[in-house]
């Protein structure tokens, strides 16, 4: 974990939770909406609690069925892909960085409808293209791919929507 910027652990013992308080404080985060594991250490990190006690805690909250990280992988992907807009190499990045694996990942992403993922990247790319003022085409074209490219779409999807586009 990192002992940057507002993670970092409370040294000072004031606000910490006692066991009882911490599994009490994690149902209500675990239920306001779908966490894992990952973010359930950061949140006890930054309380003061750390190695056999989180984890203790984590299985608990597992065994309880408040934190399943299946659950959490597809709602991730559904949430941000709908919502943020974000493409699949994009969400497919956060979940790695949140520890879940590569099969869960793969399950989250099949949450994500090609039709309504082509949908999306079309609409994001033709939003780009109206919003960018550039005259040569060439500069306007590497500029709606790269963003297009940080949002997590694929190159090969990206080059695609924007001769579709180009050829209009």
């Amino acid at each position: 974990m990192s002992s940057c910027g507002k993670y970092k652990p409370n040294e000072s013992g004031k606000n910490s939770w006692s066991q009882e308080e911490a599994f009490e404080k994690l149902t209500t985060f675990c239920a306001y909406q779908e966490r894992c594991p990952w973010e359930i250490r950061r949140k006890l990190y930054e309380k003061g609690i750390t190695d056999e006690k989180a984890e203790q805690l984590i299985e608990e909250l597992i065994a309880e069925e408040f934190v399943n990280e299946e659950r959490y992988a597809r709602a991730f992907a559904r949430g941000k892909f709908r919502l943020k807009k974000w493409g699949r190499n994009r969400i497919r990045m956060e979940l790695k960085m949140r520890e879940i694996s590569e099969e869960l990942i793969r399950k989250g992403l099949s949450e994500i409808h090609p039709e309504e993922y082509y949908d999306t990247l079309l609409s994001q790319t033709e939003k780009k293209w109206e919003s960018t003022h550039e005259s040569d085409s060439f500069k306007k074209k590497y500029k709606v791919t790269q963003y297009l490219m940080t949002r997590g779409f694929e190159m090969d999807l990206v080059k695609e929507a924007i001769e579709c586009l180009d050829s209009q």
